[in-house]
């Protein structure tokens, strides 16, 4: 077990801890973390102080903690969830994505920035809902999931085509993401498929704290998602990792599995490009029918990725500490 393992083993272990402890370094016996103490008193803020100090000095490898208190929020992160073409799954993804990062506890937001073709309002069960104006801010819509989100369907009427050019599409990405999302901290944000004006906009004037990639295996998709990969890369924006949709079928009479779209070559893409592979998602029907219905599918791969999304936002808070 390393030294930082057993430091964060040792913080969780003082009550009302919670989020509040970035995970903590360790250099040269000195322990130092960040610690967000908003919302608490000056009695409150020094208790936590202590009891921290002391379950931390009472490992022997600690000869000095330093501890830098906030009070402040940490500015919203944008996730951008994108792919190279459509008919990746890309929206189902993000719709999952940000469900299973609310039951990891983190506050999480969705905005459908797919401006020409919105599919979030049926995936999240929010059609029909319709968001308010707060001054010069929309007001995000809660989903039935637990966490508010935004979408262009849900501004225009059902069914109607959006014939914008660029600027347009860009001033109404910006008012989705401007939106009034009070005390959320993390805004997943699935993109249109492809390398255009949103996806321009969003880098230039949202820029994201980072980029999940969406592929198949096949390799017309692969090749693709290296367009969305060197825009991102290009602009500085880090690449999360990738993730294989649609990976292997399994029959739900028979039980054999094929792969109709090949297998693993996302996983292969993301070695080549030395990118992390954040994991495989099935070609499953119950993915489908809960897509359809707009329950979500809750599926465990969905789960895996958002905790591989949880880790990487871990390590960027610790590297900034």
């Amino acid at each position: 077990m390393t030294i930082e393992t057993r430091l964060a083993e040792t913080l969780s272990a003082i009550p009302d801890i919670g989020a509040r402890a970035a995970p903590p370094r360790f250099k040269d016996g000195r322990a130092s973390l960040m610690l967000d103490v908003g919302g608490l008193g000056e009695t409150g803020r020094n208790a936590l102080e202590a009891a921290i100090r002391g379950a931390l000095l009472a490992l022997p490898e600690v000869a000095e903690v330093r501890i830098f208190q906030t009070a402040e929020r940490r500015g919203r992160r944008i996730i951008a969830v994108g792919s190279g073409k459509g008919g990746v799954g890309k929206s189902t993804v993000s719709a999952n994505l940000a469900l299973a990062l609310a039951r990891q506890g983190r506050k999480v937001g969705l905005v459908d920035a797919d401006i020409y073709g919105p599919s979030q309002p049926r995936l999240l069960a929010t059609e029909g809902m319709r968001p308010m104006a707060k001054g010069q801010q929309l007001e995000p819509v809660m989903s039935p999931h637990g966490f508010p989100m935004l979408s262009m369907g849900q501004l225009v009427e059902p069914g109607k085509a959006i014939a914008w050019r660029g600027p347009m599409a860009g001033n109404a990405l910006g008012q989705l993401i401007d939106a009034d999302w009070g005390d959320t901290e993390i805004l997943v944000v699935d993109l249109p498929p492809g390398t255009g004006d949103v996806q321009l906009s969003m880098i230039q004037k949202h820029k994201p704290a980072g980029a999940v990639i969406i592929s198949t295996p096949q390799d017309l998709a692969l090749i693709d998602a290296t367009r969305a990969i060197d825009l991102f890369a290009s602009a500085g924006v880090p690449i999360i990792g990738l993730v294989e949709n649609m990976s292997g079928y399994a029959c739900p009479h028979c039980g054999e599995t094929s792969d109709p779209f090949g297998s693993g070559g996302a996983q292969s893409a993301a070695m080549d490009m030395r990118l992390p592979f954040l994991g495989r998602i099935p070609l499953a029907m119950a993915i489908r029918e809960a897509s359809d219905a707009g329950t979500l599918a809750q599926v465990a791969a969905f789960e895996g990725i958002a905790a591989e999304l949880g880790h990487w936002l871990e390590n960027k808070d610790a590297a900034d500490v």
